[in-house]
């Protein structure tokens, strides 16, 4: 029954209960209340004793409405009342109910709305004891029908699958319908599809068919694409509607390895329009970091695309062993190499070690023969770490010593002296030309023009691993490419230089093909199946239908073909798979995809999502039948002058009455003011920060300081109080040891006044640690706008000459041995006052005998304290790198603190001779 069509009874015809209220109402004021008793002493006492108060005969009207409505309650209560059922659905039939789902990513969009309603479908047809059973027609298994509420309680197991129904599993799910008649709620998730007609006509022959379909907007992102520069996208949405503008964002991890979102693109949909076009100009490096384009306030696979190598235009470093030959630039080594990569790939100018700190995806050395050692620690290790290292021959290359007794650690091979000529004027033989490439070659399948062919080489030493190391070779089998593997990385070296002098391969276009199938450029559009037969493609992390990007586990390889040109499903999932050489993505959405929306029969009853949950009010009025009863009980206790609540509220009241006073009365003996800073920061050590006005910066840094005072507590027999956030216009700077300066592009410059403060505070030995936190993005200087701050900030500042910590300085020992001083970001460049210019190191001595001052400024932007923070429990504010790794960079950065609050107490007494023992001891000397 439903009252109003807002309220419905479950069992309605215990409502009549109610009709017996006003029998009620005259039984209870018939019956007179209990009388009150008193114990007397004796009948004496009654004597000219007169009797003021009078007892009512009858029990007070307003008790007896509490009482009346508590029982109103309990039978209102118990009748199964239900504020908004559903009236007048299918819901309300005796056959059995099939619920379809398409199940699809567009399906996602709207799944909890789905599941809602569906929600309030099943406990009608539950109230009507109809059994139900789900049957979905992207993952579809054989339906069976049971309980309604038994479907309830698995609802939260239901969800949608990350690709569409194709033919085959519409045909399955056709094939695992029930036996019998049955009616149908189909949920649609709004696309078209030539198999509908199929399945409606199936349900039709079964029974009632009701569609419930969502008339909010469907999106569908198709794959980023790189053209002119910029990353471009294309949106599509269902349907056609008013001009609408959509945001994109570009998800990735920042330089400390944490997800952020890197860039957002507004993308307009005109009027009546159901594609959006729009591009991105994201720089190279930060394009490498992106993982994910999305749609935002969207959760389905469809609105997003996973970018791979083809986006991912890869950095390059060139440098070349000479380039004095001035305006001959067909002969620079580096001329063809800039031609064949600049459409596809960032190139990166500079020295050797200048460019390693770019981390580029791979550096080509152009006739480099020798290398200093720094350089080759530092560029093997690169390559370990996952880098590629393409050397080219050429006559610097032929005439050095370079990879010949033994192998050189960044040579494939090792090499014969001189090199040889063919097809010269000083030579009887003819050029050579290259030989067809072997099917576990990378440069397997391209053609090789006629027109290629080579006058000079350098040749490779006979070598047991020689065979296994070529990939590419001339017809009379000595090698043109070699390469091996080193570490994660690897070392490729073409026989022949990078111009033209040697060969006419930089003249072709199979130059350019094999700088791709080595993955030295980007490719710049999807391949072919036929280009991808015979490989296998792991997956590596896929998508659901939610758009969530998780690991693909266990899941299988496909082949090349499959990956192209198979649809969607359990054995292919969308995500990101990786092959030998490179990546590819496979999204939901393909590359010139079209949505359309269903249309149904005019017959077919289509409904949307959008209803009022049902709620059960039961439980409510049960508990206020309850509350009722217990307030008739304290009322009749009250009347009957058993209840003492009144005295002892009393008592309570006036004991509140006289705390106030007394507690006024200490707040007013409290010191105020500038006394009351000045005794809270001298109880105890305290650290100080410089508030810039940012209040979330000045709150990590607060946080941050937190953090290191807990660690000097736990861990040395320093016990500082809680930080303390520092005015410089206002506060006096002399009560703290240290502070810490967090530099922000617009924060105020301190007053004439505020500097002068600042100026004795470095005097008198305070020490102020600078910190730009923007050692991700810049070094030290003013390459940064936190950088450009600080110099204006510290120009007014007595600072004396700077250097950057050498490792023999005190901060590197004062209480931990450290050689680097990470933050939240692990640049080396922090910056101290210098040493004297007589100070020298002693023979023997494992260092100088440096003064005893204090630094009275340190200069970094390695965001210490986003590295130090913790919050009020103990735990890290923010996360630093990943892993294991992450929590060594914290540590050490937590060391780094120490080491700073210990030199700011004690001095660099640590380079006194009397310690020299014991630290030999610990470095192992």
């Amino acid at each position: 029954m439903t009252l109003f069509g807002i309220l419905g009874f479950t069992t309605p015809w215990l409502l009549l209960g109610l009709l017996a209220l006003p029998i009620l109402w005259v039984i209870l004021r018939a019956v007179p209340p209990a009388p009150v008793r008193r114990m007397f002493p004796g009948v004496v006492l009654l004597m000219g004793l007169k009797d003021d108060e009078q007892v009512s005969d009858r029990t007070p009207w307003w008790l007896l409405l509490l009482r009346m409505l508590a029982v109103a309650a309990i039978i209102i209560g118990l009748s199964g009342p239900i504020l908004n059922p559903d009236e007048e659905t299918a819901a309300d039939g005796d056959a059995p109910l099939l619920v379809l789902f398409d199940g699809s990513w567009a399906s996602a969009q709207n799944w909890r709305a789905k599941m809602l309603a569906l929600d309030g479908l099943l406990a009608e047809a539950g109230r009507n004891d109809r059994p139900v059973a789900t049957l979905n027609l992207a993952s579809p298994e054989a339906a069976t029908f049971q309980g309604a509420q038994t479907l309830r309680n698995r609802l939260s197991g239901l969800t949608p699958q990350p690709w569409e129904p194709d033919t085959a599993r519409v045909e399955t799910a056709l094939a695992s319908l029930p036996e019998g008649d049955f009616d149908t709620f189909w949920f649609s998730d709004g696309l078209a599809r030539d198999s509908r007609s199929d399945v409606l006509d199936a349900l039709e022959a079964r029974g009632q068919v009701t569609v419930f379909e969502s008339p909010a907007p469907v999106y569908a992102l198709e794959p980023a694409r790189f053209e002119d520069g910029e990353v471009a996208l294309t949106l599509h949405r269902l349907r056609a509607g008013a001009e609408a503008e959509v945001g994109i964002v570009a998800e990735g991890r920042d330089p400390s390895g944490n997800p952020a979102v890197l860039a957002r693109l507004p993308m307009t949909f005109e009027d009546g329009a159901t594609t959006a076009e729009g591009a991105l100009s994201l720089p190279a490096e930060l394009r490498a970091r992106v993982e994910r384009f999305e749609v935002e306030a969207s959760s389905s696979a469809g609105a997003v695309t996973l970018p791979d190598d083809s986006l991912r235009r890869r950095e390059v470093a060139l440098i070349a062993g000479s380039e004095n030959r001035e305006g001959l630039e067909l002969l620079s080594p580096l001329h063809y190499l800039n031609r064949a990569l600049e459409p596809t790939a960032d190139l990166i100018d500079g020295g050797l070690l200048d460019v390693l700190p770019a981390n580029p995806d791979v550096i080509v050395l152009a006739d480099v023969a020798t290398v200093s050692e720094a350089e080759k620690e530092a560029l093997l290790e690169w390559v370990e770490g996952g880098g590629m290292l393409l050397r080219f021959a050429g006559p610097r290359l032929a005439a050095s010593e370079v990879s010949r007794a033994t192998e050189d650690a960044l040579m494939p091979v090792r090499l014969r002296a001189g090199g040889r000529t063919v097809g010269g004027a000083m030579s009887w033989g003819e050029p050579k030309t290259l030989a067809p490439f072997d099917a576990e070659s990378p440069f397997f399948g391209l053609e090789l023009p006629e027109d290629v062919t080579v006058t000079a080489q350098v040749m490779a030493q006979p070598d047991p691993t020689l065979a296994s190391r070529v990939i590419a070779q001339l017809t009379d089998g000595t090698p043109l490419v070699t390469r091996k593997r080193e570490g994660q990385g690897q070392v490729v070296l073409f026989h022949v230089t990078a111009n033209a002098e040697w060969s006419t391969l930089p003249l072709s276009g199979l130059f350019v093909q094999m700088l791709e199938r080595l993955a030295v450029s980007s490719m710049p559009a999807e391949p072919e199946a036929s280009e991808l037969e015979g490989t296998t493609w792991q997956p590596v992390r896929v998508l659901d239908a939610f758009g969530g990007l998780g690991e693909a586990g266990n899941l299988p390889g496909v082949s090349g073909e499959t990956l192209i040109e198979d649809p969607l499903g359990p054995d292919l999932r969308p995500g990101l798979y990786q092959g030998d050489e490179r990546s590819l993505s496979r999204n939901v959405t393909p590359r010139d995809a079209e949505l359309t929306p269903a249309a149904w029969p005019d017959r077919i009853t289509v409904e949307g999502l959008d209803r009022a949950e049902e709620t059960p009010l039961a439980g409510y009025l049960l508990a206020l039948a309850t509350l009722l009863l217990v307030a008739d009980i304290l009322a009749s206790l009250a009347l009957s002058g058993r209840l003492i609540a009144a005295r002892a509220a009393a008592v309570v009241l006036a004991a509140m009455t006289l705390a106030v006073p007394q507690a006024r009365a200490q707040e007013s003996s409290e010191p105020q003011g500038e006394t009351a800073f000045a005794i809270d920061v001298t109880a105890e050590l305290t650290l100080g920060h410089i508030l810039t006005g940012d209040e979330e910066i000045d709150r990590v840094a607060q946080a941050g300081l937190r953090g290191l005072s807990d660690t000097l507590f736990y861990r040395t027999s320093v016990e500082p109080g809680d930080p303390v956030g520092v005015n410089l216009e206002e506060d006096e700077l002399a009560f703290f040891p240290m502070l810490y300066w967090p530099v922000t592009p617009d924060q105020a410059t301190p007053s004439p006044a505020a500097y002068a403060k600042l100026n004795e505070y470095l005097r008198s030995g305070g020490m102020i640690l600078f910190d730009t936190r923007d050692a991700d993005i810049a070094s030290f200087g003013a390459s940064s706008p936190n950088g450009r701050k600080l110099q204006e900030l510290a120009q007014p500042l007595d600072v004396p000459p700077l250097e950057p910590v050498p490792e023999d300085h005190v901060l590197t020992r004062t209480f931990y041995l450290l050689q680097d001083f990470p933050g939240r970001y692990a640049s080396r460049d922090v910056w101290v006052e210098a040493a004297p210019p007589d100070a020298e190191q002693i023979e023997g001595m494992p260092f100088r005998n440096l003064n005893d001052n204090v630094t009275p400024v340190v200069i970094g932007g390695n965001d210490w304290a986003s590295a130090w923070a913790v919050d009020q429990s103990g735990q890290p504010l923010r996360p630093i790198g990943s892993g294991f790794s992450g929590e060594r960079q914290r540590e050490i950065a937590y060391r780094f603190g120490v080491n700073l609050v210990m030199h700011v107490l004690t001095g660099n007494y640590k380079s006194d001779q009397v310690h020299v023992p014991a630290l030999l001891d610990r470095l192992g000397q």
